[in-house]
């Protein structure tokens, strides 16, 4: 970052050049794709009409570029809601606006196919970074106009979604009812996917909660699409489904944009039908 001392209650450069991300204002984009895995980044960022790398620090990538002639970046968080909220507040600092997690999951239904997508509509906030931020009954839910987006993003590309509310975790072995080391297991791991069935929720991952919980704190648009790499119910396991994904992400942030433009073309704060008449 620098070795010229700065504040330690914000470590940022005199040019706001973030201690994590190393990026800067006029680095980034308005929405930004948000990947776990830093080389999803590359993959992200190969369907644009252009990028350039605009920073590469421990497990955080960002490219900037144009998809479609929507202006876009992507970004990845590597695994679990901590580095999330790293993420969303540096990106926040250099006024990013609208968030998408472009993902992977495991799903809790039967009917859900492995490569299928997932929209996530709201998290339970089995997390522990949400909770660094506000109390537990606060809602971690996306907002409607990713959600949209997200689902005429899947529309136009011919994919197969599903919608529902996730769960996330901050443990990939017991946190999400696998034995961990020598078959550790505790009695409240071994019930976890049969409660989160009857609640009627669609899949769990790790971020969702945090980036959805932030949102909602601090005002952005959020939302989340994740590939199903596994279904529980079933005990099957393939990576597939990862550049349908990825598709969808990239077309939701244009689809974003030309909600944008027809809210402020009717002068209007927020987007339905009626906007268009």
């Amino acid at each position: 970052m620098t070795d010229k001392k700065v504040s330690a209650r914000k470590p940022v450069t005199e040019d706001r050049r973030q201690y994590h991300l190393e990026v800067k204002e006029g680095d980034v984009a308005k929405t930004v794709l948000l990947p776990g895995d830093p080389q999803r980044v590359e993959r992200i960022s190969s369907l644009w009409d252009s990028f350039r790398e605009v920073a590469s620090h421990r497990q955080f990538v960002t490219h900037t570029g144009k998809y479609k002639g929507a202006d876009i970046s992507a970004c990845s968080t590597g695994i679990g809601g901590p580095g999330m909220a790293i993420v969303v507040e540096e990106l926040a600092n250099v006024n990013v606006e609208s968030f998408i997690r472009v993902g992977s999951c495991a799903t809790l239904k039967k009917d859900i196919r492995i490569g299928d997508l997932i929209i996530s509509t709201a998290a339970v906030r089995l997390d522990g970074t949400s909770q660094q931020y506000v109390r537990p009954e606060y809602p971690a839910s996306a907002s409607h106009e990713v959600v949209l987006a997200l689902i005429e993003a899947a529309e136009n590309l011919g994919l197969t979604y599903h919608l529902g509310i996730s769960a996330s975790t901050d443990s990939f072995y017991p946190g999400q009812s696998r034995p961990g080391y020598r078959g550790y297991f505790q009695s409240f791991s071994a019930t976890l996917i049969d409660d989160l069935q009857r609640a009627n929720v669609a899949n769990i991952e790790m971020e969702a909660a945090t980036l959805f919980t932030l949102g909602n704190i601090y005002g952005f648009r959020t939302g989340a699409v994740c590939a199903v790499y596994a279904n529980r119910v079933l005990d099957e396991f393939a990576v597939k489904g990862e550049m349908d994904v990825i598709r969808c992400g990239n077309e939701a942030v244009k689809v974003l944009g030309e909600i944008d433009d027809e809210k402020s073309a009717a002068g209007r704060d927020h987007w339905s039908r009626r906007v268009l008449s």
